[in-house]
């Protein structure tokens, strides 16, 4: 594939590319006027913000965003894909990182029916990325491939080890991750051994892209003292400390003109550079997954990058009105892309990819959404595919239980990416 996603993005005239009328060009450049006061008299529903819930919710979410493909002024879909991926990216501060780093290979194993290969590469910031590659262990030619994006979980001391394992010898915490998210396995590894390269890269803030305590100032370690993390309960401070340290974060991200979902974007593409670079890689064959935060990263890259021909999203699907007056307080600081809900709704960023394969899973006890927004945002994505004419290359699967990537739930992903990757 050819697609050079480092193109330089020219926002001037995009609202003149035809598929516009004069009326929603005005619209896009008429700044937000407030409105008349709300009626109190309507039914009141709590919500985190209170009586501020339903004013918030007013002045953009009562109706269709100003990019929605579901919007009747839409009807060219490759033209509102340049356009509204190019706004994503504005809204973002999008980065854009050049090059494919040189990546060093640590060591070679073979585990499991598997060769796995640890490797590192060095970023323009910050300490070198940890990966692991996958693949089977007597595999030939080139083979399809998925980029495993790890999870969240309240744990940034790991990262890719949550859904790998290269040996036995695995880590108590790491098996506890495993068995509370995973439903004890590995499905990185799962996953390759059905015939697929799979490469897990630690996140931006998770793994060896940690922040390293050693590194901030003493007044801002929460008092700690040890950092030799070959303790359980350092790591549990650690991971303490990570989780009170990521608004410092996000914020310290805005001054700079930044989103952490710009960086996830960032970084997870210079992976995608890296696995597609290789030669035991179909390029037309690639795809992405992942739980929870790796999700939301499923929801950028997907969205995002050209280069995913198939993309599941697991366990990270709502709408903007959700996070606003239910959810915000249950999430990380790395989901949120400010004004963006002007132009679209969360669902929307991920069907910036139809009409290519896509799936989504939701928990149906998962209590970091509710229930009747993630049935929402199943119909906003929906709605799009069908309207581009694919509803065939869009599911979406509600399995019971609390939030999770469950066995019979990597089965139907891995389903999915056989029926899309490999016929």
């Amino acid at each position: 594939m050819t697609t050079n996603r480092r193109d330089s993005m020219k926002y001037t005239g995009l609202t003149g590319i035809g598929m516009l009328g004069g009326s929603f060009g005005e619209l896009l450049s008429t700044p937000y006027k407030l409105k008349t006061p709300l009626n109190m008299q309507d039914p009141f529903q709590k919500n985190q913000l209170g009586l501020y819930g339903p004013w918030a919710k007013s002045l953009f979410l009562d109706g269709l965003p100003s990019l929605s493909f579901r919007r009747n002024d839409f009807t060219d879909l490759e033209a509102w894909k340049k356009m509204a991926s190019a706004k994503v990216k504005e809204r973002m501060g999008y980065l854009g990182l050049e090059g494919t780093p040189k990546v060093t290979v640590h060591r070679q194993v073979r585990f499991d029916g598997l060769i796995g290969e640890e490797i590192s590469y060095q970023l323009p910031y910050g300490n070198p990325t940890k990966a692991v590659i996958l693949k089977p262990e007597h595999a030939k030619g080139k083979l399809p491939a998925v980029l495993g994006l790890h999870c969240h979980g309240g744990n940034k001391y790991l990262g890719l080890e949550k859904i790998t394992r290269l040996d036995g010898n695995v880590p108590d915490y790491v098996q506890e991750h495993q068995k509370t998210y995973y439903q004890g396995k590995a499905w990185a590894n799962e996953l390759a051994k059905r015939g697929y390269v799979v490469m897990v890269n630690d996140a931006f803030a998770f793994g060896s892209r940690r922040v390293m305590l050693e590194d901030v100032p003493e007044d801002r370690r929460m008092g700690i003292t040890d950092f030799d993390m070959s303790k359980k309960e350092n790591i549990d401070s650690y991971n303490r400390w990570a989780s009170e340290h990521e608004h410092i974060m996000a914020r310290s991200l805005f001054s700079a003109g930044i989103t952490w979902p710009a960086v996830y974007l960032a970084e997870d593409q210079v992976a995608l550079d890296i696995l597609v670079s290789r030669e035991d890689v179909d390029t037309e064959r690639v795809g992405c997954a992942g739980l929870s935060g790796g999700g939301l990263r499923t929801v950028m890259l997907g969205g995002l990058d050209p280069r995913i021909s198939c993309a599941v999203s697991v366990g990270f699907m709502t709408t903007w009105e959700d996070f606003l007056l239910n959810k915000s307080h249950t999430h990380t600081w790395m989901t949120y892309i400010p004004m963006l809900p002007r132009e679209l709704d969360f669902p929307e960023i991920l069907a910036l990819r139809a009409p290519k394969p896509t799936m989504v899973f939701n928990d149906i006890e998962d209590r970091l959404f509710t229930l009747g927004e993630m049935k929402r945002a199943d119909e906003i994505i929906s709605g799009i595919f069908q309207k581009a004419g694919a509803s065939d290359r869009y599911k979406c699967s509600f399995y019971p239980g609390p939030h999770k990537f469950d066995q019979a739930m990597q089965q139907e992903a891995f389903d999915w990416f056989d029926r899309w990757l490999k016929n």
